[in-house]
């Protein structure tokens, strides 16, 4: 089986932008550039992918969390997914986020966070993200 890293996230609540196509950007620091850097939500500075085979191209997770004012993700409820496995896999790569924590008046707060996951092999399915439209 070959294993297959690749994350596509289209994000709800406003937390972050959908992501863009940089050339020679690994898909992480893509999307690191493509995230809404507002100081009201929490920024996203390390991101890790989770690593699952191609069986789960096209798989989808919906994960709620919440950031706290240290930028750590913790609470993390699956709300949705095609797959048990497939979710364990996001969880156990989302839990090695950081982020900059959301501010209120220059200062840290907790953030709940809305994060749809869309796996996307681009060898198989020939794009490189997928889109809410």
């Amino acid at each position: 089986m070959k294993a297959v890293r690749k994350l596509v996230t289209v994000l709800s609540l406003g937390v972050f932008a959908g992501a863009v196509a940089y050339a020679s950007d690994t898909d992480e620091q893509i999307y690191l550039k493509s995230c809404n850097k507002d100081p009201g939500v929490p920024v996203p500075i390390v991101v890790v992918s989770p690593t699952v085979g191609s069986e789960f191209n096209g798989g989808l997770v919906q994960l709620e969390f919440t950031v706290d004012e240290s930028g750590l993700p913790t609470a993390f409820s699956v709300k949705s997914a095609t797959d048990d496995v497939l979710a364990t896999a996001v969880v156990r790569a989302v839990k090695q986020w950081r982020f900059l924590p959301a501010e209120v008046d220059g200062k840290p707060v907790a953030k709940k966070v809305s994060l749809p996951v869309k796996i996307i092999d681009d060898a198989v399915s020939g794009d490189r993200y997928a889109s809410s439209r």
